[in-house]
């Protein structure tokens, strides 16, 4: 019903609009017949199937072709109905896959022109050429119409999958580094547990509360992430960052790293942690990227660095935010079979940032971060 009012419309404007211009047609084509009931008859059988053109292009083309094909062959003067013709062969071309619409149009095109070998006209063969325009011109338009359409259509589709990607490996991300961080500090803590139970059994309680009081807070943090995550769709902080309404945030952001420093003494190992410059305003992606470097930097260190002192530096400046995070254990490389340095560096170049990571010049294992404050700064 909703194309079938409007398309009922365009009928109805196009046969008024033909009944009226075809005695004024004739007046200038003296060859002609001059308009009667059978010609007016068969404008509106030429015009009132565009009512279902967008339903049924091509019966609609094939009626009002044949309908003007007698038209033109009884000797009625060319006039506004001929524009019937040209929605429907559009139409066609827009609505029809090419093969099933152009072997329409070359079936019918010959039905048109036949009025070219009729007396009183034998032989004006250029009086066909200008008969089958009307039906090729708006058929080819209407074909490369579908064709951007579609091509339109799949490139949408295209990216609502890498979207949908994105947002998977987003979700993994988050995911890793949440779980990552917990796991980390619960093996740290059950280690010096089955360490001490024979000679300390004391000191297995306080393991066993910091096991506790971990597995709760990842639990939570997991929750939160997963409930945020689904709510907002794509990263909640990269709408801000890309000037869009953001739909939720994350809670973790760099002004929570007493609480993660604090979780990390629990598990053993020490954190400094020192803050220059005044914080500015940082957008909400920027700031939970910068959170999550600094987390798994540190769960790199609880896991490979052995018996270590970490240092965090989070310097604010104008335009972007500098995260150094380095300790002094036994440095190397982490696994190369793992994410976890892979997932800080796309975290960072997804803001327009930068990231390494490498022994540190006095030993140990150091990460460094530069996280735009805003889109397009160079990294």
């Amino acid at each position: 019903m909703r194309v079938l009012v409007p398309d009922g419309v365009l009928a109805a404007t196009m046969c008024g609009i033909a009944v009226v211009g075809a005695p004024h047609a004739a007046v200038w084509q003296t060859t002609s017949r001059p308009m009667n009931a059978w010609g007016y008859v068969l404008i509106v059988l030429a015009t009132v199937p565009l009512v279902g053109r967008r339903r049924w292009p091509l019966p609609v083309l094939g009626v009002t072709a044949v309908t003007l094909a007698v038209y033109v062959i009884a000797g009625y003067p060319y006039g506004p109905v001929m524009f019937a013709l040209v929605v429907a062969a559009y139409t066609a071309g827009a609505r029809l896959p090419v093969r099933r619409s152009l072997l329409a149009c070359l079936v019918l095109t010959p039905l048109l022109v036949a009025h070219a070998f009729v007396p009183p006209v034998l032989g004006s063969v250029f009086r066909a050429l200008p008969v089958s325009g009307w039906v090729i011109v708006p058929w080819a338009v209407g074909t490369i119409v579908r064709v951007h359409a579609d091509f339109a259509a799949r490139n949408k589709a295209e990216e609502l999958r890498d979207r949908a990607y994105e947002d998977r490996l987003r979700l993994a991300q988050e995911v890793h580094d949440v779980v990552g961080h917990g796991l980390a500090a619960i093996s740290m803590q059950s280690g010096i547990a089955l360490h001490v139970l024979d000679k300390r059994p004391d000191q297995v309680r306080a393991a066993l509360e910091a096991i506790n009081r971990t597995s709760r807070d990842a639990l939570a943090e997991l929750r939160a992430t997963l409930a945020v995550l689904r709510s907002a769709g794509p990263d909640p902080g990269s709408a801000e960052a890309d000037g869009r309404p953001a739909h939720g945030r994350l809670a973790d952001g760099l002004e929570r790293l007493d609480r993660l420093v604090a979780r990390m003494a629990a598990s053993g190992l020490r954190v400094d942690i020192t803050v220059d410059g005044q914080r500015p305003a940082v957008p909400a992606a920027v700031d939970h990227a910068g959170y999550r470097i600094v987390q798994e930097a540190l769960t790199n260190v609880l896991r490979h660095a052995g018996p270590a002192t970490a240092l965090v530096r989070v310097d604010y400046r104008p335009e972007a935010v500098h995260l150094d995070v380095a300790d002094d254990g036994r440095g190397g490389t982490p696994s190369a079979g793992g994410h976890g340095i892979a997932g800080m560096r796309q975290r960072a170049t997804a803001l327009g940032g930068s990231l390494s990571a490498g022994p540190g010049d006095g030993g140990g294992f150091a990460v460094r971060a530069r996280l735009p404050l805003r889109a397009g700064e160079p990294a």
